[in-house]
């Protein structure tokens, strides 16, 4: 028997014994593995590992336009159930109770929302209407003003399918001093009428009260003489089964030569501030026996800044922005001959403590011109007795800390928003008279509009 004298045991180790070809096997390039390989094979390995990336890049930019195409949603199509065709050139239209009146090149029509059938229509003046508002007051009777290719301003009203004309707002006689109305607002329950004229080197905003009461007792009154004249033959084709209507020949609605209707008052004539002077007061004194009943406060007419402190403050910004303003250019400031205006519903700030108002009904407007800072309001129980070339002050003043660019009031005429060229956006309450919020939008934009939603 052979024994082992000693036990079998791992033997140490040593590195003699290492593989000398895995050494270094974890600083190796997989990729050198291939580099061995002779060069038809290299070759085709790079020429499928090209195709592959390119088949990955493609499936991914695949995944991501049918991601893209999920968010996207088709907008449905939406067709025309009816149709109007007239022989005149159609401008502007507007919407008011279950009428729907058309702007033509030669006149204006109404048209019947419900059954699609033409009314009647007015073209005995042949003038091109290129604006209408309208407002339902009621008892089939509805106010509209329609402003032509000429800027004259037409104010109509429609009863029992009748066109009535009541009064060209700003006709003159002498063609010279005509005006044009560049826009145009009813009030909310037509008691009130707002037109913004230009003249040749002037603006102004007149505010005209409408007697609708009187209107409706008169229109009652002839209801049957208005039924009797309401519109002359008509002379249409109707297709039916398409749903076109074509007027060859528009009917002309009779005027009611028995209705005699009251003309609209002008109760505010208001016109843009005018540019900050020197002062010709010698003390603060003056300044203060000039304000009457605070009316001229916020408007910066009663100061003590001298002539030559102007023009020193003027050669002093001059130097001082040099480079800026000769690179954009200097423009000399100018009247402003655009305004912004909203009717205004009873408020603390409108109202005083005897006043007996109603709260459907406006008892002020606001105004504010372009390039202007300040944002005013005037009451509507002004008496026009005074010169008419006096400039009509301010009841309340809300002065801004940039120029104003654009406004706007809620349905309620609680909230009114004020949107400067600075960008920011200020929301007032009107009843209470102070700021809620101040929004600043980004730098180098510019508000065209505001809405309340």
């Amino acid at each position: 028997v052979n024994r082992r004298k000693h036990s079998l045991g791992i033997p140490p180790p040593s590195e003699k014994d290492w593989p000398k070809d895995e050494e270094d096997f974890f600083l190796l390039d997989p990729d050198r593995e291939r580099d061995a390989l002779p060069q038809p094979f290299r070759m085709i390995n790079k020429l499928v590992m090209q195709v592959f990336d390119s088949a990955m890049e493609i499936i991914e930019r695949r995944e991501m336009l049918q991601e893209a195409q999920k968010v996207k949603v088709q907008p449905k199509k939406c067709f025309p159930t009816a149709e109007f065709q007239v022989t005149e050139r159609a401008n502007c239209l507007a919407v008011s109770g279950k009428y729907i009146f058309v702007g033509l090149s030669d006149g204006l029509a109404a048209f019947n929302k419900c059954d699609f059938k033409d009314v009647c229509a007015w073209g005995a003046a042949k003038t091109e209407i290129c604006a209408i508002h309208a407002l339902d007051l009621g008892n089939e009777c509805h106010i509209l003003l329609a402003v032509d290719e000429m800027g004259l301003v037409w104010l109509f009203c429609f009863h029992k399918k009748s066109f009535l004309l009541i009064k060209i707002l700003n006709e003159v006689e002498d063609i010279s001093q005509r005006s044009t109305c560049v826009e145009e607002v009813l009030s909310r329950g037509g008691d009130y009428a707002g037109i913004l004229l230009q003249g040749n080197t002037k603006a102004w905003l007149e505010i005209y009260q409408l007697p609708k009461d009187s209107w409706l007792t008169e229109m009652e009154k002839n209801a049957g003489a208005a039924e009797g004249l309401a519109c002359s033959e008509r002379r249409s084709r109707c297709f039916s089964q398409a749903g076109t209507f074509l007027l060859q020949e528009l009917p002309v609605s009779a005027l009611q030569a028995d209705v005699e209707l009251d003309p609209p008052v002008l109760l505010l004539t208001v016109r843009p501030p005018k540019p900050i002077t020197g002062t010709r007061f010698k003390d603060p004194l003056d300044a203060l026996k000039e304000m009457d009943e605070d009316r001229m406060l916020g408007l910066g007419y009663n100061h003590l800044i001298k002539d030559f402190q102007w023009e020193l403050q003027e050669a002093i910004f001059r130097s001082t922005y040099r480079e800026y303003l000769e690179a954009e250019g200097i423009t000399k400031e100018e009247i402003p001959r655009h305004a912004t205006f909203h009717f205004l519903l009873p408020s603390r700030i409108l109202m005083g403590p005897e006043m007996e108002v109603q709260p459907d009904i406006p008892v002020g407007i606001g105004v504010h011109w372009d390039g202007n800072h300040n944002f005013c309001l005037y009451l509507l129980n002004h008496s026009l007795n005074g010169k008419a070339d006096s400039d009509l002050m301010p009841d309340v003043v809300w002065p801004c800390a940039a120029p104003i660019a654009c406004s706007a009031v809620s349905s309620c005429s609680r909230y009114l928003a004020l949107a400067g060229e600075d960008a920011t956006i200020t929301i007032w309450d009107k009843h209470l008279g102070y700021p809620l919020s101040v929004t600043a939008i980004l730098e180098e934009r510019f508000i065209r509009s505001i809405h309340f939603l």
